[in-house]
């Protein structure tokens, strides 16, 4: 039973880092205006930066960039 025990608690300690949430900032030329994603931009937005850990460090990386400040 114990054997049971460690591996659940190992498979959880190993895979919880990979369900952190991830932002990606992307700037819509048709808008002019920039927003910030969960996933990586497709179509016609642009990528300007990512990933960022936190949805602060997203916000202030986008307010640094020259494109997003317009």
């Amino acid at each position: 039973m114990k054997k049971y025990l460690v591996a659940a608690a190992l498979i959880v300690g190993f895979v919880t880092p990979a369900l952190a949430e991830q932002f990606y900032v992307a700037f819509d030329p048709a808008s002019h205006k920039c927003s910030m994603m969960h996933s990586m931009p497709s179509g016609s937005m642009k990528n300007m930066g990512g990933p960022y850990k936190t949805k602060a460090e997203a916000h202030k990386a986008m307010q640094g960039m020259k494109d997003c400040t317009a």
